[in-house]
């Protein structure tokens, strides 16, 4: 196969498979009763910890914030998420997890975890290492193309 060739497959095919990881993550995440959408916010707000700003939260969930303004209402309603004033900042908003949002996060981070392992089952270190030389190309290109916001 041509090197132009490699390109266009793995051009199209990141957009397919992005596109079937999602659906693979819906069907697992309407058993806990949230959206693909909502669950980028919460586990975010987990890796990140506690009193995360939401600038902070919108960029590692790789979202505009007005749209992750939208989704932090329906956590803050579902008491998922606590979004409060940082007290060094008040303009900046702080996001920590409940209880049952450090619950909820748990188990859907445990059960990701399964799914990773099972998708990716088989597959050699060296491979996993050369896709995300993949994919930080396209990272990089992005953040290129946003004069370094990607």
């Amino acid at each position: 196969m041509s090197v132009e060739s490699l390109h266009r497959t793995i051009s199209s095919g990141l957009v397919a498979a992005s596109r079937q990881w999602r659906r693979i993550c819906q069907n697992t995440l309407v058993t806990y009763g949230i959206s693909e959408a909502c669950a980028g916010p919460l586990l975010a707000i987990a890796r990140l910890g506690d009193g995360a700003h939401q600038v902070k939260v919108a960029q590692a969930a790789g979202m505009e914030s007005p749209t992750l303004v939208r989704l932090l209402d329906q956590l803050c309603k579902a008491d998922i998420v606590c979004r409060t004033e940082d007290p060094n900042d008040r303009r900046a908003k702080a996001l920590s997890l409940t209880r049952k949002g450090r619950a909820l996060a748990c188990s859907i981070e445990a059960e990701l975890t399964r799914l990773r392992a099972e998708v990716l089952q088989g597959l050699q270190p060296a491979d996993l290492e050369a896709t995300l030389r993949v994919l930080q190309a396209f990272a990089d290109a992005a953040q290129r193309e946003h004069g370094g916001q990607a």
